[in-house]
């Protein structure tokens, strides 16, 4: 599936009172849950399941029991114990991070480098295809958040840019 498709059908999601989107194609299977919380959490499960083709299918459903239940009289967690002085450019999509084009290849970016907007950061591999990520901020990388190899979720903090 195309990312840009799938990043169509999140915020198709997010902004309509869809709870729930299941979509089956030839390449694989799509599901995506919002949360009911106040924080309207959004879960994505992305699975490469070999099925026969056939045509998409929507699914609305009623209110969706919680992935994790919590406790509105409990405190928030806490923010990271260091607060970040800077431009952070947060994944576009879920897949595995990487610093470099091939592990042979020498890192787009290190802590210290100047980067221009548009400038190709880093890589995400999101089912099977390589995803260039580019830096949506000219300055000068202060932080690598993400370590190579590592899977990210959406809106994960990659980069901070200063």
């Amino acid at each position: 599936m195309d990312l840009r498709k799938l990043k169509t059908l999140i915020d198709l999601v997010s902004d309509s009172n869809v709870t729930e989107l299941e979509i089956t194609e030839a390449e694989g299977k799509v599901r995506i849950v919002k949360g009911g919380s106040t924080h309207q959490a959004m879960h994505t499960t992305l699975a490469a399941v070999p099925v026969a083709p056939a045509a998409a299918t929507l699914v609305a459903s009623a209110p969706v029991t919680p992935l994790a239940a919590t406790n509105p009289n409990e405190p928030a967690p806490a923010a990271s114990a260091t607060e970040v002085d800077g431009h952070v450019v947060k994944s576009p999509m879920v897949g595995t991070f990487y610093r470099s084009s091939s592990p042979d290849a020498p890192a787009y970016v290190e802590v210290g480098s100047q980067v221009k907007e548009g400038q190709t950061i880093c890589i995400i591999e999101a089912m099977k295809i390589l995803n260039e990520i580019e830096a949506d901020k000219s300055g000068t990388v202060t932080q690598i958040v993400a370590q190579n190899g590592q899977a990210v979720e959406y809106g994960a903090p990659l980069f901070v840019i200063a």
